[in-house]
């Protein structure tokens, strides 16, 4: 049964019903719009979104993911003749994910970050200039976590996968 219906769907039934629980969070977004009454400017912020995310950001990271590859290619340890590849651990993934939960949280908290929070201090009863430091603390802590996690997976790959 399950093999007919992944033939004449296409995938599983786990993603048709992910697709139509997306459906529905979609429609109940668009009619909490509806309800605000100016659907126009969330639709101009969002078209805005999207060209701002295609033709600048994504160039840019792309430009800069291609230029990280290329610097922290490192040379794969050898495994002996007729011994299993060792797994691939690069360095741009270590590097990857701090950068992104970083620039994530920056998204999210930019007003605090840079001091442009007057609202904030009222709500949180922090100081205004106490969210930079903060995120750069917390950035500078993913990217060392990431690192040790980068000299971890690099020893054990080292010491499962000899060189000869």
């Amino acid at each position: 049964m399950a093999a007919r219906f992944a033939r004449t769907y296409g995938a599983g039934p786990l993603h048709l019903l992910t697709a139509l629980a997306s459906f529905a969070i979609a429609g109940y977004a668009v009619v909490e719009i509806r309800e605000l009454g100016a659907p126009g400017s969330v639709a101009v912020w969002f078209i805005g979104a999207l060209v701002a995310h295609d033709l600048v950001l994504l160039p840019l990271y792309s430009l800069v993911e291609r230029s990280a590859a290329r610097l922290t290619r490192v040379n794969a340890v050898q495994a002996k003749p007729g011994a299993p590849a060792p797994p691939g651990i690069l360095l741009i993934n270590h590097l990857r994910v701090p950068a992104m939960l970083s620039g994530l949280l920056f998204l999210l908290f930019f007003p605090a970050i840079l001091q442009r929070n007057d609202g904030y201090i009222g709500a949180s009863g922090l100081a205004a200039d106490v969210y930079l430091g903060r995120w750069l603390a917390l950035t500078a802590a993913l990217f060392v976590l990431s690192g040790l996690l980068y000299a971890i997976r690099r020893g054990r790959s080292a010491a499962a996968y000899p060189e000869p």
